[in-house]
């Protein structure tokens, strides 16, 4: 089994910055690629971030420059620090990390999401 973990989202004015984590944790023999994905309400989810085992990252248009995704391989943790928050980046936020297991299987794994709410 492997669950996935994320948190840090919430309330922030525009302008803001916040900075969410996701920590996937279980019977995992290598992590491969991390992102990031969001679902505003009324929207199909949509691509956010990635970044590869190799620390390659690619980001959506609509975030370039403004978010960055890291990732702490010992800590089998994805971070995305979100700066100049914007109302549009309002969504709840999913990672979704490629994880081979210790059965040798592999599959993309989905956090809970976190909302992040960006309001005056």
């Amino acid at each position: 089994q492997v669950q996935l973990v994320e948190s840090g989202g919430g309330l922030v004015q525009p302008g803001g910055s916040l900075r969410l984590s996701c920590v996937a944790s279980g019977s995992i023999l290598a992590i491969n690629a991390m992102g990031w994905y969001r679902q505003a309400p009324g929207k199909q989810r949509e691509f956010v971030a990635i970044i590869t085992s190799g620390s390659s990252t690619n980001y959506a248009a609509s975030v370039k420059g403004r978010f960055t995704i890291s990732r702490d391989n010992a800590k089998n943790t994805v971070y995305l620090q979100m700066n100049s928050l914007k109302p549009e980046d309002t969504a709840v936020y999913y990672c979704n990390v490629i994880i081979t297991t210790t059965r040798r299987e592999s599959r993309n794994y989905w956090g809970q999401g976190t909302q992040v709410t960006v309001s005056s």
